[in-house]
């Protein structure tokens, strides 16, 4: 049974690889990046020789390629000689991955998980060991490397009990693919627990990587120099959704209709970061047609322009400048948890001091999401609407304890240090799950 679920899922993707091929070219007309080495999404890697020895590291997007960049780095502490291959499936985990190589690194796309291509990409570079970050779970890639003997690592993985009744829905085909993982390094017990009963053999709990994540101190000079710039406050929407900035513009236009406006009480800002690149252009349409001044991160260097302090809306339609849009602002809502969409990570706001409110729909990161909510970096609200009149009133809040919202850094609200503290407290995941794969390399090795 689980033979013949594996045959029909691999027929059914290479059917599928037309289309999957010209999906990419389309997204490419927004993102060029997608259309750049298509061939190695098919396996084909060049006519560079074949080596072998790689420490191969999958982080499929930017969330995960910024997890990836901690655990990297303790893998780089216990191994200085480590020959990286990092791979990727988006244009923006791409991006910000490159940052991450050094001199005989290499970095690729993730080949498409046909039974041709995987087995292409493991006969070219030969891996020692594969990390997958967090749920990158994919049945025909999982049983090349069985076959090969390289051992797979799960590592920051979570799985939520939406994804852990699809799992026990597709058994047949789930089953092998998580019993054939070497090792789990699982966020929590509730991930750790969920991962067992799918299959996995091996399963320990590591805590959440993304609590490593360090902000970089630049961008986060970067956001304070613009805010103090503007002299205004400022309420970041991070990371959104389809379907939530419409919402999130009429209520906004609403607080400013009621909110008074003087030279004591400046109108605060609104910084809008979509989650997706290729939404840049649709979110500025929605800006113009509620009738808001918007001003686009892309058009200035460092400092923003004489228009930028008069706006109501910034666009953040840039990629890798979350730390900075963090430090910008007093508070985040956080995208995806206003739609059923599961939210996104909110430890990245936490490390850069600023205090998140978010949606009812948090099941992508719940123990993050309770454990900010339990500590004081977060607060759940209904709605967007509940939302921009919460953070109304923190700016009101902070406004009092900080003097102006334009004081200069080193200055912090009870929020803000808050949040600060929950991101510190957490910390130590990475160094734990590189010792982790460091043993597994050396008995691999050993084996060898």
């Amino acid at each position: 049974m689980q033979h013949l679920a594996r045959i029909a899922y691999a027929t059914l993707l290479w059917l599928a690889t037309p289309v999957y091929l010209l999906k990419l070219w389309r997204r490419g007309r927004a993102e060029p990046l997608y259309r750049h080495a298509i061939g190695e999404r098919l396996g084909f890697y060049g006519h560079d020789a074949a080596s072998s020895g790689w420490v191969w590291v999958h982080a499929v997007s930017l969330g995960e390629t910024r997890a990836a960049a901690a655990l990297i780095a303790a893998l780089r502490a216990q191994q200085p000689a480590l020959r990286l291959l990092l791979t990727h499936g988006t244009a923006t985990g791409r991006t910000a991955g490159a940052a991450l190589l050094r001199t005989g690194d290499r970095q690729v796309w993730l080949p498409f998980d046909t039974p041709g291509a995987v087995s292409r990409f493991f006969k070219h570079f030969q891996p020692a060991i594969g990390v997958l970050m967090e749920t990158e779970i994919w049945p025909n890639l999982l049983h090349a490397a069985q076959r090969r003997g390289v051992p797979m690592v799960l590592a920051n993985a979570r799985l939520s009990e939406r994804s852990a009744r699809k799992a026990e829905r597709l058994q047949a085909l789930f089953r092998p693919a998580a019993r054939s993982v070497a090792l789990v390094l699982a966020q929590t017990p509730e991930d750790a627990e969920r991962l067992r009963a799918v299959g996995a053999p091996r399963v320990e709990v590591s805590g959440n990587v993304k609590f490593d994540m360090t902000p970089d101190p630049a961008q986060l000079a970067l956001g304070r120099a613009w805010r103090q710039t503007i002299g205004r406050p400022v309420v970041l929407a991070a990371s959104t959704r389809e379907r939530e900035e419409a919402t999130l513009l009429l209520a906004w236009n609403l607080m400013r209709q009621q909110q008074p406006t003087t030279l004591t009480h400046p109108r605060p800002l609104l910084l809008i970061v979509p989650r997706h690149p290729q939404r840049f252009d649709d979110v500025a349409a929605l800006i113009a047609a509620g009738g808001l001044t918007a001003v686009r991160r892309s058009t200035w260097a460092d400092a923003p322009p004489p228009e930028a302090a008069q706006a109501d809306v910034w666009l953040g339609d840039s990629i890798g400048e979350m730390a900075s849009y963090y430090s910008c602002a007093q508070v985040a809502l956080l995208g995806g948890s206003f739609e059923p969409l599961g939210g996104q990570n909110l430890i990245e706001a936490a490390a850069c001091g600023c205090p998140v409110l978010m949606g009812p729909h948090t099941y992508n990161f719940a123990d993050a999401a309770e454990l900010a909510q339990r500590e004081g970096a977060a607060m759940r609200v209904g709605d967007i609407d509940a939302a921009v009149c919460v953070a109304t009133e923190m700016l009101t809040t902070s406004k009092r304890e900080e003097g102006d919202a334009s004081t200069p850094p080193g200055t912090s609200s009870a929020s803000a240090d808050r949040a600060l503290e929950f991101a510190s407290r957490h910390r130590g995941a990475a160094q734990h799950m590189a010792k982790q794969i460091d043993a597994l390399i050396s008995v691999s090795a050993t084996l060898c």
